[in-house]
């Protein structure tokens, strides 16, 4: 369990460099805000739409095997931007993250499957998910101090850790673990892929997730930008970003175990509503205070903690693609709520960005009734 959720921190830690990366590759290949914004969007189609493709194969077939690659060549796809020779290059050398970041989501928590009990497995997705949100909130600090040291040209060696984890999955024959759903379906049309779009649970869950994401995704996106609009320091406002963060990991962590120990609908339902409170205190006043700080915090906590929950439900709807499940939840959740942050930087072209991210609190009031009229059911 543990080396997955490493696995699972490695991809993520290697998925957000481009955020800091961003400043230097604009100068040095000459690049316009618009071209970044599509840089930006190539990884996170790759590293999000993909995800339930991927699980699909991956409950049909066994692909463990391909973890190693995912983890390890993640690291080099990203590691080498500051080599790359012109525009082409960086942006199939993204889309290459993308694809290792995709691949990997799904794999890694069909694994968990193998490895964890059915009465801690909130438990065991939390610890999965947790990896990952530690890894993405942990690389912009890191990177921008080894770039404070180092130059760009340096950053390979950051592949090291990706390739000594994928090692350990070698020498502990983890990557030997099938991945294919054992459980067989009792129609044979349950195992078509279609069935899937017309199973109105799993509509409403991955549409309750994307509302969610929607404002997540909101707030990181445009944190640092409205505190910098309110005088505030790029220093502070990348520490403030960075409270959300590590909130959003330790709800992330904590959530699925709540789960486990009552029900995962209502800790979805529970911490959506809760999460209204601070979000909408943070974007109507939005300062550095220790109140908006414990604000932000808590908003982070909060959106988060339904994720591990949403895994293990999807997975009780649909037990024989655990790998779709989680690219649902994992990755296409995240490819609507950015769609959705996309409508909101429209939005805020218009009417201000303040205003417009207030707005982007009503997608949490459309998550919570959707999470509220799905019924729900044990496996």
């Amino acid at each position: 369990m543990f080396l997955l959720a490493g696995g699972h921190f490695m991809v993520d830690f290697y998925n957000n460099f481009l955020p800091v990366l961003l400043p230097i590759i604009m100068v040095r290949m000459d690049m316009s805000l618009t071209m970044c914004g599509l840089l930006v969007m190539v990884l996170s189609i790759t590293s999000n739409l993909l995800q339930p493709i991927f699980g699909y194969f991956f409950d049909k077939h066994n692909f463990s095997k391909t973890m190693v690659y995912a983890v390890s060549l993640a690291g080099v796809f990203m590691c080498v931007v500051g080599y790359a020779p012109n525009k082409p290059v960086l942006f199939l050398l993204c889309a290459l993250l993308g694809v290792a970041v995709s691949a990997y989501h799904p794999l890694g928590t069909s694994l968990l499957r193998k490895v964890s009990s059915k009465m801690n497995m909130g438990r065991s997705v939390s610890f999965y998910v947790a990896g990952g949100n530690i890894g993405f909130a942990l690389a912009p600090v890191l990177v921008v101090a080894f770039l404070d040291r180092y130059p760009l040209e340096s950053l390979p060696v950051l592949i090291i850790p990706g390739v000594l984890l994928a090692t350990a999955y070698v020498f502990t024959n983890l990557w030997n673990l099938p991945s294919r759903s054992q459980k067989p379906s009792d129609e044979a049309v349950e195992n078509d892929f279609k069935s899937i779009l017309r199973n109105i649970d799993v509509v409403r869950l991955n549409l309750a997730m994307g509302f969610r994401c929607w404002t997540h995704v909101c707030v990181v996106t445009f944190l640092p930008l409205l505190m910098q609009s309110k005088g505030i320091s790029p220093v502070m406002s990348g520490t403030l970003l960075g409270v959300f963060l590590v909130g959003s990991a330790l709800g992330g962590l904590f959530g699925g175990e709540i789960g486990d120990r009552t029900n995962h609908k209502k800790v979805m339902a529970y911490s959506l509503i809760l999460s209204l409170a601070p979000v909408i205190y943070f974007f109507l006043m939005p300062n550095d205070s220790m109140v908006a700080i414990i604000a932000l915090f808590l908003a982070g906590a909060l959106l988060m903690a339904p994720q591990p929950s949403s895994i293990v439900w999807t997975g009780h709807l649909m037990p024989q693609f655990i790998g779709v499940a989680s690219g649902m939840m994992m990755g296409l959740c995240y490819g609507i709520g950015s769609i959705g942050a996309a409508v909101t930087a429209v939005l805020g072209d218009y009417i201000g960005l303040e205003t417009a991210l207030l707005i982007s609190i009503v997608p949490v009031f459309l998550s919570i009734a959707m999470v509220i009229i799905t019924p729900y059911r044990e496996a």
